[in-house]
């Protein structure tokens, strides 16, 4: 690894459940990975509707981008990940809870299956100054 590279961990979010960091920062610019539903006090996925599932990815989002040095107003694009392109819109709504406008860029895509059949997972660019 070299210095311009910082593994970012914290336990305010789920820890990472296959070989992969949290998220990784270079120089400014923060790669946060995948984050489903998972609540990191338990490791467990939270129960509950497609709503209570973004909502905690969403929360897990921000812990590792505070543990990063920054925050969900940092965030330069979003990937949301969902298991029924039927969510879109309540997923939308949850994401508009989280962010200000001018909205991150954002890619969202129908996948087949997710980990522990999470429904949602996000992951997110974050660019600090």
């Amino acid at each position: 690894m070299t210095a311009s590279r910082q593994i970012i961990e914290t336990d305010q979010a789920p820890g990472a459940i296959g070989p992969y960091s949290q998220a990784v920062r270079c120089g400014n610019t923060v790669y946060i990975s995948g984050q489903i539903p998972i609540d990191p006090a338990t490791q467990e996925l939270v129960a509950g509707d497609i709503e209570a599932r973004a909502e905690q990815a969403f929360t897990n989002l921000a812990a590792v981008a505070t543990a990063a040095g920054g925050s969900l107003a940092d965030v330069a694009r979003v990937t949301i990940y969902m298991t029924d392109m039927g969510d879109y819109a309540r997923i939308n709504e949850v994401m508009a809870r989280h962010f200000d406008e001018p909205y991150p860029a954002r890619v969202a895509f129908g996948v087949a299956a997710l980990p522990k059949d999470a429904g949602v997972e996000i992951d997110a660019i974050v660019v600090l100054d």
